[in-house]
């Protein structure tokens, strides 16, 4: 995604800040909460220390993510992806059964009340709404002008312009797969609300007291945290409610998960850095350097987001849905205002790229910092947060911040030279069909600074599509030690020499990774789908409306 700002309004200021800005996001909302969430089902199902959990978990995580890079990432998420959704579906129907199905779940959930209480407050009730998508604009706990239009934002950038998802796509054999992929993740998207969210709410219903709980005392014993204990509804679910075996099945399901979370982090922080980071210091980076150096920062990630495990925990009065979603309203707008009018906005300049993002940067956090220096209280205690925080929904102004955003932008493009008409040609909507003549100029220019490191091996060194060594060693070669063999495979390195494509071999390879050539069969079967796939989402929005 970066490079593809870079095309479109030249410089690398935008690049390397997209970058930059894209890993800190992904510390704070990615890595440090899956790590935060995995840790916390070990500690309820092993009675494991937190921090001795997560070590645990991450080991397990880092070795077949360093030692295999998008490629092994891609087939273990796939194979993750059936043993996720076949555990959910038996804990969904072992849930629903227990609390009566659906009927027997509003009725039980209304009267989840847990046993202490804190006196003359009302945080103990049960939202009256719990069953309603749509809430009250004003006090609703997520206001439906902003569940719309602000998660529409957020939504936006993680899908359409998050390197981690994106990758994905990019790694698609042609359009035609690619939007097939999307459309298959659109019908699994919708089975949260069945498989996450409802066995949640079954949670709350059964265990009132613990999943439940307001008191702050009561809640620190349970689960660590003085603000609530909602984290812990999904993994006591599964360890009160299924049998030993099936227990078992669960586990290895929200390890999975989690797992196949992180590593498509790592692969795509290892890419960002290396390739974007990295060679802006050194030009003439060999592959094998980039590939350590990638790994290497991966290790730096980890250790940050395990020294901010301690801020999730009491964040966002205990719920780590509304912490997520709350620094990515802070963060993410003014990237997902920044692509929307690169790929729809002809007019839109660098220089107005630019300060819009930093304008942006600068609100959002703003609004960070406070909000982490104004925590939310816990039941019975007085909120001395500011008003802005208190009154001002994090929704809300993800809507605000990335309208501003987009009126800094063109404001200030209108006052810059425009970029010419032909520097734009398959880089916006309006112009995705034209033919591009200098697609072997911007090959060789794209790979001129890398020192002369394959297309097809980049990627591989920094979390790219096929990071498989080559054992083969090449005639002559001087035989190494088992040591040196061992670590060179640990690290993705090869002892073969590297092969540079020709000035023509780059060319031929970048016109066919960027055609939107589709065959016209696969074209429609794709777009009948994303028509029935809407169709269901409207009609599901309607019913919980």
């Amino acid at each position: 995604m970066p490079q593809y700002l870079k095309k479109r309004f030249g410089g690398q200021r935008i690049q390397v800040y997209m970058s930059v800005l894209s890993l800190i996001l992904y510390i704070f909302t990615k890595i440090s909460t899956d790590i935060f969430s995995g840790a916390l089902f070990i500690q309820m199902a092993l009675g494991w220390n937190l921090y001795l959990s997560t070590v645990i978990l991450l080991v397990v995580t880092a070795i077949y993510t360093i030692t295999g890079g998008l490629t092994a990432v891609i087939y273990t998420d796939t194979l993750q992806t059936v043993i996720m959704v076949g555990g959910a579906l038996v804990l969904m129907f072992l849930g629903f059964q227990e609390v009566g199905w659906y009927p027997g779940l509003e009725q039980r959930y209304r009267q989840a009340i847990p046993n202490v209480t804190v006196p003359n407050t009302t945080c103990h009730l049960p939202r009256p709404d719990a069953f309603h998508m749509l809430r009250d604009p004003v006090n609703g706990d997520l206001p439906w002008p902003g569940l719309i239009f602000g998660l529409t934002v957020l939504a936006t950038w993680c899908w359409c312009t998050d390197q981690v998802i994106v990758q994905r796509s990019l790694s698609a054999k042609n359009l035609s797969h690619a939007k097939g992929g999307s459309v298959l993740g659109g019908y699994l998207k919708v089975l949260p609300m069945f498989f996450i969210v409802m066995p949640g709410m079954i949670s709350r219903a059964l265990y009132p007291d613990e999943v439940g709980c307001v008191d702050p005392d009561v809640c620190q014993r349970i689960c660590g945290a003085r603000v609530g204990c909602s984290n812990i509804a999904y993994p006591k679910l599964v360890m009160a409610l299924m049998p030993v075996g099936l227990r078992g099945l669960m586990i290895a399901v929200i390890m999975a998960a989690l797992m196949s979370s992180l590593t498509s982090i790592f692969n795509s922080s290892s890419t960002l850095f290396s390739i974007d980071v990295w060679q802006r210091f050194r030009r003439k980076a060999t592959e094998q350097e980039l590939m350590v150096v990638g790994r290497v920062f991966v290790v730096f990630l980890v250790v940050i987001s395990i020294l901010w495990i301690p801020i999730i925990q009491s964040a966002n009065s205990g719920q780590l849905f509304d912490y997520i979603q709350s620094v990515t309203s802070y963060l993410a707008p003014p990237i997902t205002a920044l692509f929307l009018l690169a790929i729809f906005c002809k007019r839109v300049t660098e220089p107005g790229a630019f300060w819009g993002l930093m304008f942006g940067l600068a609100v959002g956090l703003l609004r960070m910092i406070l909000e982490f220096c104004y925590p939310a209280p816990a039941c019975g205690e007085a909120d001395p947060r500011p008003a802005v925080l208190r009154d001002f929904h994090y929704l809300y102004f993800a809507l605000l911040l990335c309208g501003l955003t987009a009126i800094v932008i063109i404001t200030v493009s209108l006052c810059t030279t425009p970029i010419p008409e032909e520097k734009l040609a398959r880089l916006t909507w309006w112009t995705r069909n034209r033919p591009h003549s200098e697609l072997e100029q911007e090959a060789s220019e794209n790979t001129a600074g890398t020192a002369e490191v394959p297309p097809k091996e980049v990627p591989a060194g920094a979390g790219g599509a096929d990071n498989s060594s080559r054992s083969e060693e090449q005639p002559g070669a001087a035989r190494r030690s088992w040591g040196k063999l061992l670590w060179g495979w640990f690290c993705g390195l090869s002892g073969a020499p590297e092969q540079a494509l020709s000035p023509a071999e780059k060319a031929a390879l970048e016109r066919k990774l960027t055609s939107i050539e589709e065959e016209p069969l696969w074209r429609t079967v794709c777009n009948i789908n994303a028509v029935l796939l809407l169709a269901v989402n409207v009609f599901l929005w309607g019913y919980f409306a």
